[in-house]
Formats: structure tokens, sequence, C-alpha cells
């Protein structure tokens, strides 16, 4: 079963990430994580590739640097790239981007780490994170979702992004 859930919950989800939602419900039961207990991030990326790729993203191929997605932060003199971080999924015309994690998602707080890279990503206008719904016996869906339940209620803190949608597979 895929839960997700927009922040911020006063806006509906845009049709983009509806996109992604339906991606990732098409193949609900291969990345299953109530069932595939030890998938790594990058089995359920390989899955969705194909998708992703239909609906403009570049997607990671592999760890190498070929092999990753580039996305700047910073630019310097003739417009060289002096700062970026990788993502493992981009559609820059739509200003999207996409994380997905297996264990480390709360347990290494890599969540947290995908929301400040995304936030300092240049045209990145919407974070797509995707974590599993059970992990060692823990619903880490659950615990991200009051974490970004928190952060929009609070008003706190404001980030940059118009928006981000949470995936539990």
């Amino acid at each position: 079963m895929i839960n997700w859930v927009y922040f911020p919950k006063s806006s509906p989800a845009p049709d983009f990430g509806l996109s992604i939602v339906a991606l990732f419900e098409q193949f609900a039961e291969k990345i299953d994580s109530t069932s595939s207990r030890k998938q790594h991030s990058d089995e359920v990326m390989a899955q969705l590739r194909p998708g992703l790729e239909e609906l403009g993203f570049r997607v990671e191929k592999d760890k190498s640097s070929e092999g990753k997605i580039v996305v700047p932060v910073l630019f310097g003199r003739k417009g060289k790239i002096l700062k970026c971080f990788n993502a493992d999924a981009h559609a820059s015309k739509a200003g999207w981007v996409l994380e997905v994690e297996a264990g480390r998602a709360v347990d290494n707080n890599q969540f947290l780490k995908d929301i400040f890279q995304a936030c300092m990503m240049h045209n990145v206008l919407h974070l797509a994170i995707a974590v599993r719904n059970t992990y060692r016996g823990s619903d880490d869906f659950a615990k991200v979702e009051n974490f970004l339940e928190t952060l929009f209620v609070s008003g706190r803190l404001q980030l940059p992004l118009k928006g981000i949608l949470l995936l539990g597979y």
C-alpha cells in the first residue's frame, strides 16, 4: 500500500505530484516495504526509473560520477557551478526533486538532509520524499509525516519550497 500526504495541507497536491503518486501505486506490490524487508532504495529506483523518465525526470543510474544527477546550488564566474547536490531524480522543467530512502530515512535523519538540500537547489520548487512504511518494526512514514506536520503547522521555519510530497512505500 502506498501512503502519501502533501504539505502544506492547506494546498492540494499538484497534478505533477499526483503523477508521481500514481507511478508509485502502479509498482506498489513490487516495492512494498512490509513484504520486502531488505529492499534497498536503489532497487526501488530501478523499478520506478522508466516511469519517472516518462514524467520528465533524469534518474540516477548508479553511484559513479557519470551516473549521478547533479543539481546546481551556486554559480561562479562564467556560470561555472561552484556547489551542487546530487539527487535521486530531478525534473528540472517541472521544478521537482525526488529522493527515495530506505533504512536511513529516519534512523540517520536522511529526510532532513533531503529537505535542506532541496531548499538550496536552483529552480527546485517541490520535493518528493519516499520512505519505507515499515523499517525494523517502525512506521517510518508516520514519523516523517509527524515531523513535517510540526514543521508546517508551527510556522516557525519558512521553507523556500512550494511543497513537499511524502510517500510511504
